[in-house]
């Protein structure tokens, strides 16, 4: 008993030495040992899968592993959100969601996760100005002339859901130009595609969905909700040159992995992340969708997103929005 009892801490230590020493393999070889599931806090064709699908080959390449997209779309993202929080922090499960995650925990009266808390913010992606756009069947070439036609007539619009930018950029210019308009909210990728087939006059919604179709002649762009107008759009005035202050609004998309996933691993996929982004390719293909991409650390999107769940908070407040 006495030779048992004196060997246990060595047994201890022993123990921990090997669980130690398996963490720092683990972390070595990642993301080798098994694919990495990239899971998209909505459905096919929206804005936020389109940034992973054009990431996971890039980010393939780069680190050697498997990337792969999964799907899982419902109640604003937090089906997703609430599935990354209880995966293993091994950086095999990372969840890429939109400004909805920081809009969420305020809109919700139980969003199923803490924003600031649950995960670890691995790299900020691309940004894009939200857009309102109208079926061409609409008279009004401009923003003044839409408000007016809507005081004179019942409109409805929609937007890539409850408490997206989307929707709250859209219901900050009903208040600032005193107007009411319906508001019709949709799974992000369905939007465009209800005012493209008349289901609804108008949407508010990000730029990459609406862009090939205003492209294509199917929807009529009237204003974008930066404060200075887009690049890929020039001739489409900004929501400011109207007279309407302190709009700059954007659809934002970040990368997250489960709390306690390990630094080295975040470090690495933070790396890689920015180096797909910098890609021509990738810049091409999101400068075509009216994004663009900074590089930052891990830390720069800790700091950005404590700075963006408060403001949201406030805006979903002054607004009165409320998810079902």
């Amino acid at each position: 008993m006495m030779k048992l009892a004196r060997s246990t801490p060595r047994l201890l230590i022993g123990l921990c030495t090997s669980l130690i020493a398996l963490q720092a393999a683990a972390q070595t070889d990642w993301p080798k040992a098994k694919p990495v599931t990239l899971l998209v806090a909505f459905a096919p064709g929206a804005s936020t899968d389109i940034v992973a699908r054009n990431l996971t080959q890039k980010l393939s390449e780069l680190t050697g592993g498997n990337f792969v997209v999964e799907n899982k779309g419902g109640a604003g993202g937090n089906i997703a959100s609430a599935q990354v929080k209880r995966a293993a922090p091994d950086g095999y499960t990372l969840l890429v969601h939109s400004v909805a995650f920081a809009v969420n925990p305020s809109l919700y009266a139980d969003a199923g996760y803490d924003a600031l808390k649950d995960f670890v913010p691995v790299a900020l992606g691309p940004k894009t100005p939200n857009i309102f756009t109208v079926n061409p069947s609409v008279a009004a070439k401009t923003l003044p002339e839409l408000v007016e036609a809507a005081k004179k007539t019942p409109m409805s619009y929609a937007s890539s859901g409850i408490g997206t930018t989307t929707h709250l950029s859209m219901e900050r210019l009903k208040t600032a130009a005193k107007v009411d308009i319906v508001h019709v909210p949709y799974q992000p990728a369905a939007a465009i595609n209800a005012v493209v087939a008349g289901h609804t006059p108008m949407a508010s919604t990000s730029m990459p969905p609406a862009v090939p179709q205003i492209k294509a002649g199917k929807l009529k762009a009237i204003a974008v909700t930066s404060a200075t107008r887009s690049p890929l759009l020039p001739d489409v005035p900004s929501v400011t040159e109207y007279g309407f202050k302190e709009f700059d609004d954007y659809t934002w998309f970040g990368f997250f992995a489960p709390a306690g996933t390990p630094a080295a691993i975040v470090e690495k996929l933070n790396a890689a992340l920015n180096r797909a982004m910098e890609s021509p390719e990738v810049v091409e293909k999101f400068t075509q969708l009216g994004m663009a991409s900074t590089k930052n650390s891990s830390a720069e999107f800790g700091n950005f997103l404590r700075a963006e769940v408060p403001k949201w908070s406030a805006v979903v407040k002054s607004s009165g929005a409320k998810a079902d």
